[in-house]
């Protein structure tokens, strides 16, 4: 079982869920491929990015990280990470 931390919410599971599966994803893609809507995305991609979960590629761009995986893959306790000073 997936260990989330306390700032995460379910639909952050399927927002990772489908940047793994399709690759770097804009929150407007993240809709289109059956997420959350886009501007809910469009709020929780910046957290998930301060978490250190996926990266900003570019403005409104992400991309998974070796630890928004590990965590897919039940490898990590979301609870270990803490943010970054610097918001993505």
């Amino acid at each position: 079982m997936r260990q989330n931390a306390e700032w995460m919410v379910s639909a952050d599971d399927r927002i990772l869920e489908l940047i793994r599966e399709y690759g770097n994803l804009t929150p407007t893609a993240v809709e289109d491929l059956g997420g959350p809507t886009s501007s809910y995305a469009r709020n929780r991609c910046p957290i998930l990015a301060e978490y250190g979960l996926v990266d900003r590629i570019s403005r409104g761009l992400y991309g998974i990280t070796d630890e928004g995986e590990a965590y897919l893959d039940e490898e990590l306790d979301a609870n270990e990470l803490e943010a970054t000073a610097e918001t993505s």
